[in-house]
């Protein structure tokens, strides 16, 4: 297991956090904000690997459970899908939880329409994304049916429900998390869209201080 401590000297009962990155992002997509993080904590940032959502889920899951004590779990996207997911079914293991640019259920018709345009872009376009093409739409289209509605009202942690201003296709479903999550706050950064973790590091960083040090 590899994993960053921000001071070397700070004991083992530290804070632990799991940065999860979203699709045709990696790992390395949470260093800026990270290094505006303030606060000593222990910090992991996973590389997802996975053809289908039900093993890249297995493989998040087990790498959680490898980690010793509670967690706080950040994730963008399809991270915070797994997140959500993980919550969900190890609330004992969950300490907080941050969805940013969140969805609990699958828009189907987005993913299918998504999909269409994957099948005609170039082979290269999906290599930062460390997926093949053809388990990038594998990816997606096992995630069609995908909804955790009826689950929402067991997630008790604290929660910060984070969405870009400009991120439209994301608000909806930003305010029905915040609304379904009975300990859940929520924050719209201001000139950001999707990827806030890339578009506006330092001030998603601030918010994750304020978060954390209430909780």
């Amino acid at each position: 297991m590899v994993y960053k401590i921000k001071n070397e000297r700070l004991r083992d009962n530290m804070m632990q956090y799991i940065f999860i990155n979203g699709l045709g992002q990696s790992a390395s997509s949470w260093d800026k904000t990270i290094s505006f993080i303030s606060k000593p904590a222990r910090i992991f940032q996973p590389d997802l690997k996975g053809s289908t959502y039900a093993s890249l889920y297995q493989s998040f899951s087990d790498y959680c459970n490898d980690i010793p004590g509670t967690l706080n779990l950040c994730g963008l996207s399809l991270g915070a899908i797994l997140a959500l997911n993980y919550a969900v079914e190890n609330p004992e293991k969950v300490q907080s939880l941050v969805l940013i640019a969140a969805q609990y259920k699958m828009p189907k018709v987005l993913l299918k329409f998504q999909n269409i345009i994957f099948r005609f872009m170039p082979k290269s376009s999906f290599k930062e994304s460390g997926f093949q093409k053809r388990d990038f739409i594998k990816l997606t289209n096992s995630m069609i049916d995908l909804d955790f509605s009826k689950k929402l009202k067991d997630i008790s942690c604290p929660t910060l429900i984070i969405c870009g201003e400009k991120d439209n296709e994301n608000k909806k479903a930003a305010e029905n998390l915040f609304e379904g999550i009975s300990n859940a706050k929520i924050h719209f950064v201001e000139n950001a869209g999707h990827e806030v973790n890339i578009e506006a590091p330092e001030k998603l960083a601030t918010i994750f201080d304020a978060f954390w040090l209430e909780n």
